[in-house]
């Protein structure tokens, strides 16, 4: 071995001991006299032993890529210019650790895809840490477990730690005072470490409710970057319904017309996409035939995306993000197919669009709040 794989090797064995990693490179040497690119892999699964003994670490080996993504274009852009980040060159460079990432963004949209195709992009170790069992029931335990997640994540450093839906975690925690303040001291220590940490550790953090997070997560320093990633745009939608279709329907991608599905799932996320698709085949199977575009369509008319039903918060959301308060994922302005070439492809589809919004729109004016009564006045005794 020489060159990158033998740097790959060497970055793979730190954290362990000396008699464990000739304990787990003698067996190559035994079997093949030698050793290649595989046997990152086998030092990988005995890291993977030693995080499977605690309950709060999960360990990954994802096989997502950027490919699996549709879009994002921006924060594809700023993981490739950051591949080789932790490499000797970037020290010999200059350049310091690459901290983390925080994806901010609506439910659905792909933030713990992308978790797993950095992983994948930067050949490193991906660890998922469930904040909730952190917590434990005696006191001091869930310090003491915070602590133990640091010193693990920092002993298979270089790695990726992924705290996925920080916001459920830790979301209101300047209000909750029924732990005796644990939340404030776990979130406290991760913080601190955040901004401290001299180990190459890359935290990625999703969340979904913005207006949740404490304001001490959000500040420079703590992560390199703050990304938004919006609902999918119309060239959007139709990367990923290519995405799902070659996975489902390889050998019949011609028969689709991508074009017309991207234009009628407007305001649809990527998981909603690949639940239209599966909805489509299930009805294709149920008349024993093959799926087709009009499936896929009904299924997409028949659905009401997340942007519909929670449509104030998504709002909100999206104007948080248009401040500058965080960078967008995706490349461009928001840009959808125009409405004028939408009605004109679509005909019934169309119709039948409008119609439940004019139902939608009645439903908001019924279930308008009432205006409250005039108080009572009341007399004085003065009056009397």
């Amino acid at each position: 071995m020489q060159g990158n794989s033998l740097e790959q090797l060497i970055k793979a064995c730190m954290g362990m001991t000396r008699d464990r990693i000739c304990h787990t490179l003698s067996k190559s040497i035994v079997q093949k006299h030698f050793l290649n690119e595989s046997d990152i892999d086998r030092v990988l699964i005995e890291k993977q032993k030693r995080i499977r003994q605690t309950e709060f670490l999960e360990f990954f080996t994802p096989n997502e890529t950027l490919d699996s993504i549709g879009g994002l274009d921006n924060f594809k852009l700023w993981l490739m210019q950051r591949q080789q980040a932790f490499s000797d060159e970037a020290r010999a460079f200059g350049l310091p650790n690459p901290r983390g990432v925080l994806l901010l963004g609506i439910q659905g949209t792909g933030k713990s895809l992308c978790a797993k195709a950095i992983a994948n992009l930067w050949r490193l170790p991906l660890l998922r840490l469930d904040v909730g069992r952190l917590f434990g029931s005696l006191v001091g335990q869930s310090e003491s477990r915070t602590r133990q997640t640091i010193q693990l994540a920092e002993a298979l450093a270089p790695c990726i730690l992924w705290i996925d839906e920080i916001d459920k975690a830790f979301g209101g925690i300047s209000n909750s005072t029924g732990d005796s303040g644990t939340s404030q001291r776990v979130l406290g220590t991760l913080l601190t470490w955040m901004q401290e940490k001299s180990s190459p550790v890359f935290v990625v953090a999703t969340a979904n409710n913005i207006h949740a997070l404490p304001p001490e997560l959000l500040r420079k320093g703590r992560f390199d970057e703050l990304f938004f990633i919006n609902l999918p745009t119309y060239e959007e939608r139709k990367e990923i319904f290519l995405l799902h279709l070659k996975r489902f329907r390889p050998m019949e991608l011609r028969n689709f017309d991508i074009d017309q599905m991207a234009a009628i799932s407007k305001e649809f996320s990527g998981a909603e996409i690949e639940q239209a698709i599966v909805e489509g085949m299930y009805r294709a199977f149920h008349e024993q035939r093959d799926v087709s575009t009009e499936d896929i369509l009904g299924a997409i008319a028949e659905t009401y995306p997340l942007a519909s039903t929670a449509r104030e918060q998504i709002s909100f959301m999206q104007a948080w993000a248009t401040q500058g308060r965080a960078r967008s994922a995706s490349r461009g302005e928001v840009i959808d197919i125009p409405s004028d070439k939408l009605s004109a492809k679509l005909g019934d589809i169309t119709l039948m669009d409008n119609a439940t919004k004019a139902i939608n729109d009645k439903s908001r004016s019924k279930h308008r709040p009432l205006p409250l009564p005039p108080l009572p006045q009341i007399k004085s005794s003065s009056d009397s």
